[in-house]
């Protein structure tokens, strides 16, 4: 008999979040990025939840081919573009688009002999200092791409460091739009601008904002990329973590719990032992407080959580007992309340979900 722990991918969630970026973005169309192996969810569930994207996006070679394996037959984009000049052949075969963002790619360009054009994202740094060309340099590296036979369509791309928090002191959104645009104009070329935060926070942007592509990421799987809750921007969960308690403790004042014995009980208490741990995806640091649904009643963490267990205080729900529903995160629960007081992000406990975690859709 398996562990009482599985995870439930929610198809029409995927659906509906999906139609909540192109309702943002309604003259763009949109790359849903499926990375990681669709942020935890799997690729073979992204194929059929973003169905409707114009194209999927990701980092791993070997995972856009696996995309083609499962039929998908509309564009693919290598967010991180190819690695090696071998890998140009791959991209030309199965039609893979490519990110290109530094001059050892367009070295690799203009040294190969391919049988078909490969159609690029040439990436422009405009402050996140990661990949991409300075907007000084930007220019250049477009009539490289532009002479060659082997350079399909170039899209002109960038990536929003802060586009949660516009004004953001350090790098705010509008300084990055106005570098962007001094570095693409005259530049006749679509234009690939907004992450999931950027498409879902428009508003003030202005016109320059204006994006052929769009590439959401997070907000597709019910996540929020910041500012306020996924709820508020009407996106759904798509992932729910659910398990069972599987054993009670009944402890009395001054008594402590798990590891470490970093809790100790103020007043006579119920203790949940929950089948879930950090072996299964949940954080370590998660600490006492952190909230979780037992029986649909919120209650919270208490306890360091271990490899295969973490403990919850029973005493909001005094019914229940052995077998009671526990859900981690999910439906009714949105996966960034867990995150954030375990210093972390809903991205990660999405990704963070381990193999011998059972998957299940509904």
């Amino acid at each position: 008999m398996p562990r009482p722990i599985v995870a439930t991918i929610h198809l029409d969630a995927m659906q509906h979040n999906l139609a909540r970026a192109r309702a943002c973005a309604p003259q763009a169309k949109v790359w849903a990025v499926v990375k990681a192996n669709a942020y935890g969810h799997g690729l073979e569930r992204a194929v059929r939840g973003f169905a409707d994207a114009d194209g999927l996006a990701l980092v791993e070679p070997d995972y856009a081919l696996r995309l083609r394996e499962l039929g998908w037959r509309k564009p693919i984009l290598l967010l991180e573009g190819f690695f090696d000049a071998a890998d140009l052949a791959l991209m030309a075969a199965h039609g893979l688009n490519g990110a290109v963002h530094c001059e050892a790619q367009i070295a690799m360009l203009e040294a190969a002999r391919l049988p078909h054009s490969i159609d690029v994202h040439l990436k422009m740094n405009t402050g996140m200092n990661r990949l991409g060309f300075t907007p000084a340099a930007f220019a250049r590296a477009y009539a490289r791409l532009r002479a060659l036979p082997c350079v399909g369509t170039i899209t002109l791309m960038t990536h929003f460091a802060n586009a949660e928090v516009a004004a953001h002191p350090a790098l705010p959104t509008g300084e990055q739009l106005r570098r962007f645009q001094l570095g693409a104009h005259g530049l006749p070329a679509p234009r690939s601008l907004a992450n999931s935060a950027g498409v879902l926070l428009r508003a003030g942007q202005g016109t320059q904002a204006a994006s052929d592509w769009v590439r959401p990421g997070i907000m597709l799987y019910g996540g929020t990329p910041g500012g306020v809750s996924a709820a508020a921007f009407d996106l759904l969960p798509a992932m729910t973590l659910r398990s069972a308690i599987i054993g009670v403790q009944d402890i009395g004042a001054g008594d402590v719990v798990g590891y470490g014995s970093g809790y100790r009980a103020a007043a006579p208490t119920r203790v949940g032992v929950v089948a879930c741990g950090y072996a299964d995806g949940y954080p370590r640091h998660a600490p006492h407080g952190t909230p979780v649904l037992v029986d649909g009643v919120r209650t919270s963490v208490i306890g360091r959580v271990s490899m295969d267990m973490l403990t919850v205080d029973l005493t909001p729900v005094p019914g229940a007992g052995v077998g009671s529903a526990v859900t981690l995160w999910g439906r009714g629960l949105p996966i960034d309340e867990v995150a954030e007081p375990a210093g972390t992000v809903g991205y990660e406990l999405m990704c963070a979900l381990a193999p011998r975690v059972p998957v299940q859709e509904g």
